[in-house]
């Protein structure tokens, strides 16, 4: 029997073929130039990235995932946070696979650090079943296998919880030197291109000014892993730097009708807040 989450949407959110998918992710990460990203040797300590079909915002997340190009040394864990789209549940599910797989092969979850967290929070379980069909963890695995192949990751989805216990957990996280996270979350739904561009922009402005208790899931379905991370004692140092901005109308889609999609890098100020 297999140790490993199985995929559940390769071949429809990205490629299934290995050839084609690691084709892919070579170039969106070498075109994926942002400002500072050569010249700037510091690395991001959290990653905010979207979560849709790569043809849509798929460069966008690279965009955000090319900070981490050259920090394999010290990357151990990724925790990956998302929001649950198919499956309802009060508090935050992990999985009880010992490892997640890809096209690209399987990725090792911190099976030590997980189960320590279960037993710590109340609000914590292990869920397969709200795992199973969900993308926006999945979609973030071939990025991760790609730039930083030795890690390993810890899968976290978000339900019915508040800002404060996502913020608890997380700070207990980003205590262990060597962990890292992404917050998966698309922006605004189903608005006219001009309407959201005009939301999608109040979004950012309020995730970089660390506003967390005016996001909600119509500005982002990924919300509570945002607020979580913007309300921890550490965000007060924090830097957040805007990667991109873009809704599905700039990318693969119609303009009538659009989702957006935001990127950004959290750095830690060295002389300011707990983590290591």
């Amino acid at each position: 029997m297999s140790t490993a989450r199985p995929c559940a949407v390769a071949g429809l959110f990205y490629p299934a073929d290995p050839v084609i998918l690691q084709n892919w992710l070579q170039a969106a990460l070498s075109d994926a130039h942002a400002p500072g990203v050569e010249e700037n040797n510091a690395v991001p300590r959290a990653l905010i990235a979207p979560h849709a079909g790569y043809v849509y915002s798929g460069q966008t997340a690279a965009k955000a995932f090319k900070r981490w190009h050259q920090a394999a040394a010290q990357i151990k864990t990724v925790v990956i946070m998302g929001p649950a789209h198919r499956v309802g549940f009060h508090g935050m599910t992990t999985i009880d696979y010992d490892a997640m797989d890809t096209p690209l092969g399987e990725i090792a979850v911190d099976t030590e650090m997980r189960n320590a967290l279960v037993e710590r929070f109340d609000f914590l379980r292990y869920d397969n079943r709200a795992h199973a069909p969900e993308h926006s963890l999945e979609v973030m695995l071939p990025f991760i296998k790609t730039l930083l192949p030795q890690a390993k990751v810890l899968p976290l989805l978000n339900g019915a919880i508040s800002a404060l216990e996502v913020a608890s957990i997380l700070e207990d996280l980003l205590r262990h030197k060597g962990v890292y996270v992404v917050i998966s979350s698309d922006l605004s739904h189903f608005h006219p291109y001009a309407e959201a561009q005009k939301m999608d922009a109040q979004t950012a402005q309020w995730i970089e000014s660390k506003q967390w208790r005016h996001l909600d899931g119509e500005h982002a379905c990924g919300y509570k892993g945002l607020q979580g991370l913007l309300v921890m004692h550490q965000a007060e140092h924090w830097r957040v730097e805007r990667v991109e901005c873009v809704n599905s109308g700039d990318t693969a889609g119609s303009k009538d009708s659009v989702i957006g999609y935001g990127s950004w890098a959290i750095y830690e100020n060295p002389e300011g807040g707990p983590c290591n």
